[in-house]
């Protein structure tokens, strides 16, 4: 029987890009059954509710997710859908690959892995204002939560993952220095989970040197592992390394559940432009490809992205290209006959 995935196109350029995705997983010959459903400001704005019941009873029921990009409002308005899929469904590794598709950038031959701890850390949204002189608005605190179970299973999984796909080494990126509690426990959990793995190279780094040698010299990591918001800012970096966010996969994985989504932004400023790259998107799919074991669908539409970007006949404006996101397609489907 085909595996039933939920999708959820997502807002702005989202639409676009899932059809194209969903098109070529047909044309790939990807033994998927899917069922569409609404989040974000498109499921507000035509059922009151960012994330409504349908989409979560069909999340529950499927537990394999596809999704595009969603608008999550900056200061007032709702909390990110993204986080609240990962935190009801317990998704606690962020799986984000990057790998050197278009070649002429900054650099050639990029292939690293970041994981991120998804679901504690400061994005557990515990915080408040602090009144003072009359002005309720007078401080913001945030609280930082780190549990010696949510470092262990993170950092588990990245040697889990190392190891599943011959990665020699696993670098820990923290900011125990400053931060001795949070980050010390972080620290200190790696370090123990670490001498498990003897055959997987170790070691730590303070986040902002992390930073600098990714610029430097990328070549000297291969997979990294780190706290929640550490891994949001890394992982951006690292996409930067490849070209951008168009053309970065993402994985959330949980014990019983997955989600794969586009880590891009919705684009509004270019949606219904027909110029929407589906790279990212697509790329997601083929780790959603990989976990329902259809790895071979995923190698073949890995095979045509790369064939069609470096024939440079039709690539996407981002990419230096003049090509319409219907011709990219287009290209990538003749590329899997």
């Amino acid at each position: 029987m085909a595996q039933t995935i939920t999708v959820i196109p997502g807002d702005g350029i989202g639409p676009e890009v899932t059809d194209a995705t969903l098109t070529v997983l047909k044309a790939a010959g990807a033994d998927l059954e899917y069922d569409m459903q609404q989040a974000g400001l498109i499921a507000l704005q035509e059922q009151r509710n960012p994330l409504p019941k349908s989409t979560l009873e069909s999340a529950e029921a499927n537990r394999i997710m596809l999704k595009g990009p969603l608008t999550t409002p900056s200061g007032a308005g709702f909390r990110s859908i993204n986080v609240e899929m990962r935190k009801v469904f317990d998704l606690y590794a962020n799986v984000r690959p990057v790998r050197t598709i278009v070649p002429g950038g900054r650099y050639e031959d990029i292939d690293l892995v970041l994981i991120r701890e998804n679901t504690e850390g400061l994005y557990v949204g515990v915080e408040h204002y602090i009144g003072i002189h009359g002005d309720p608005h007078a401080a913001a605190e945030s609280v930082m939560i780190i549990t010696r179970f949510g470092a262990e299973r993170i950092c588990r999984y990245a040697f889990e993952y190392a190891r599943a796909n011959g990665r020699k080494k696993v670098t820990l990126a923290h900011k125990a220095n400053i931060l001795k509690f949070t980050q010390g426990l972080f620290l200190e959990v790696g370090q123990e989970v670490a001498k498990e793995y003897p055959d997987i190279e170790w070691e730590d780094r303070i986040i902002d040197a992390t930073a600098m040698l990714l610029v430097l010299d990328p070549y000297r990591f291969d997979v990294l592992v780190m706290e929640n918001m550490f891994g949001d800012i890394l992982s951006d970096l690292m996409a930067g390394l490849i070209g951008g966010l168009g053309l970065a996969p993402a994985g959330n994985i949980g014990k019983d559940a997955a989600m794969f989504e586009a880590v891009h932004g919705s684009a509004p400023d270019i949606a219904g432009q027909g110029v929407a790259n589906p790279t990212g998107l697509l790329m997601s799919a083929c780790l959603l490809l990989d976990h329902v074991e259809q790895q071979e669908v995923a190698t073949r539409i890995r095979g045509a992205l790369d064939t069609v970007i470096r024939a440079n006949e039709s690539r996407t404006v981002d990419m230096g290209g003049s090509a319409s996101t219907t011709e990219y397609t287009e290209a990538l489907v003749r590329a899997l006959a």
